[in-house]
């Protein structure tokens, strides 16, 4: 248990029986050692002073002092340290009085060593068992003490969120040393800015020096205005609480402390403000009022300081945005009409940021709008293709994104949609006219015209017709003529005759098969046949 010998002094006026306790008995072997004798209370307890001892063996009865004095002496200068009364039979009624002043036992004589032996052995485990305590209780006030910081940031923690009695928390406060007045306290709620995008995935012993840099940095910037405490509430958060009895001061301590981390560090932060509180109890309210100020961080973006003084009153929520426009913009993406669709999202946009809502009911709002720009897309589009989409909005949802950013977000849904559904028309048109293509191909000998193509494509004379030559370049009539007359080449080489020619290919009258074969290749049929086979035909 111990790491020296345990120190034993004998006090008795008589010689001999100071000889046989300190000389008769091996005292080491039992981890003990004589730390001194007297022979009398005057000089027994100059020996205590002196040596310090942690059992005393004293006769009650001495000259100059007896045992019980003494006993009340030593008690007062070494409470730790074990007395054993030696007394006499008649003397049972000093001893327990001895015992009433703290003695520990006595031992009544004559006694024998192996009494004297087995009362100090006693002593010894009751000494070493006191001390064992003391180690105890000096551990746990140790480890208190390393651990106060963690609990004095618990308790912190806890009053921002949960309301109080005043007066039993300020015993708490004087109990954790918070180096605070409890009264006129004000809430900051502080985060680093794009924490997750730009830090959170760095080791974590560089997150921890970003953190540790801006603690440091709030602290010494507040201790130059004020009294004030910094904890960590969560991964990116800290909550500044200050001694503050005026909201500008409070804004203008914040702004310093934006200042200094842009100043001194790599990043920047953005800090909400509550009002003052004017005891403990109203911690919470300072904290649920920085912690709406700190929304409007959605406006900046960053690198700036919100006052819930500043705002109060002035964050009315907008009106929904107009069923008349929302549909209007959704008519126009699911037309796939980009120009249209980007013109009517801006002013949507523009009318719904005008002034300041409140970030959390615009955030709403244009999630909302997203999902049912979303929903338009998946009615046109498979949602694999929209997937993509879809994943950007929730995971943009879960980063907490500026008013720039969720304006781009809801941007790109309109181009991106646009542009795919227009990709998607061209496809179909494409397929459209190349069925069309062959169908003229396989029906030159029928009276073609553009309405009978049109009626067979389902589609619309005019919408059929520009689509067409959107995709081919010439008009459906100018591709008829076309194919009739690349078909007529093939049948002059294969020695159709003139006449078996126009019959085939729907031409009335010879005449004008030839006139058009002439105007389209320069020649006449005859004149391309000679051309090509040397002679002349019919």
């Amino acid at each position: 248990m111990t790491e020296r010998l345990i120190r034993l002094c004998v006090i008795d006026d008589i010689s001999s029986v100071v000889e046989m306790i300190t000389s008769r008995i091996d005292w080491t072997s039992y981890g003990i050692e004589i730390a001194g004798t007297a022979g009398s209370g005057v000089d027994g307890l100059q020996l205590v002073e002196e040596t310090r001892p942690d059992i005393v063996l004293t006769d009650i009865r001495m000259p100059r002092m007896d045992g019980l004095e003494m006993t009340a002496h030593i008690m007062k200068l070494a409470p730790h340290c074990k007395v054993v009364i030696l007394s006499g039979f008649t003397d049972f009624a000093y001893a327990q009085q001895a015992i009433r002043l703290g003695a520990f036992d006595f031992l009544k004589k004559p006694f024998s060593r192996e009494e004297i032996v087995k009362v100090v052995l006693k002593a010894k485990e009751a000494w070493e068992e006191e001390r064992r305590s003391l180690i105890e209780v000096h551990e746990m006030e140790k480890r208190l003490k390393e651990s106060m910081p963690l609990l004095r940031q618990e308790y912190l923690n806890t009053l921002v969120h949960h309301r109080t009695n005043a007066e039993q928390a300020e015993n708490r406060w004087r109990y954790f040393q918070i180096p605070l007045e409890p009264v006129k306290l004000v809430a900051m709620i502080v985060e680093i800015d794009r924490f997750d995008g730009n830090y959170a995935a760095l080791p974590t012993h560089e997150v921890e020096l970003i953190r540790f840099a801006m603690q440091n940095i709030l602290k010494e910037t507040i201790g130059t205005f004020t009294k004030g405490v910094v904890f960590r509430e969560s991964a990116n958060r800290h909550v500044c609480i200050l001694n503050c009895d005026d909201p500008e001061l409070a804004s203008r301590i914040a702004d310093r402390c934006c200042a200094h981390i842009a100043q001194y560090t790599r990043f920047t932060i953005s800090i909400g403000i509550g009002l003052i509180a004017d005891d403990i109890s109203q911690l919470p309210d300072s904290y649920e009022q920085a912690l709406h100020a700190f929304s409007y961080h959605f406006y900046t973006g960053g690198n700036g300081a919100f006052s819930f003084a500043h705002i109060a009153g002035a964050d009315k929520e907008p009106p929904r945005f107009a069923p008349a426009a929302a549909q209007e913009l959704l008519f126009a993406l699911r037309a796939g009409n980009l120009e249209r669709s980007s013109g009517l999202l801006t002013q949507l946009l523009n009318d719904l940021f005008a002034g300041t809502p409140k970030p959390d009911y615009m955030i709403s709002v244009c999630y909302e709008l997203a999902f049912m720009m979303l929903r338009v897309l998946l009615e046109k589009l498979p949602y694999e293709q929209v997937r993509g989409l879809e994943r950007r909005i929730r995971e943009n949802k879960a980063a907490e994104p500026t008013m720039q950013e969720l304006r781009q977000l809801l941007d790109d849904i309109c181009r991106k949609g646009c542009k795919w559904i227009e990709m998607q028309r061209t496809s179909e048109s494409e397929q459209i006219v190349r069925q069309s293509m062959q169908y003229i191909r396989d029906n030159l000998k029928q009276p073609l015209t553009v309405e009978q193509c049109a009626k067979q494509a389902n589609l619309s004379a005019g919408y059929f017709s520009n689509v067409f030559k959107k995709i081919v370049g010439v008009t459906v009539q100018q591709f008829i003529t076309q194919e009739r007359i690349n078909r007529a080449k093939q049948m002059l080489i294969e020695d159709y005759q003139v006449q078996e020619i126009a019959d085939a290919l729907s031409y009335e009258h010879r005449r004008y098969f030839s006139e058009v074969f002439k105007k389209v290749t320069g020649m006449t049929p005859s004149e391309f046949r000679q051309a090509y086979l040397g002679k002349d035909g019919p």
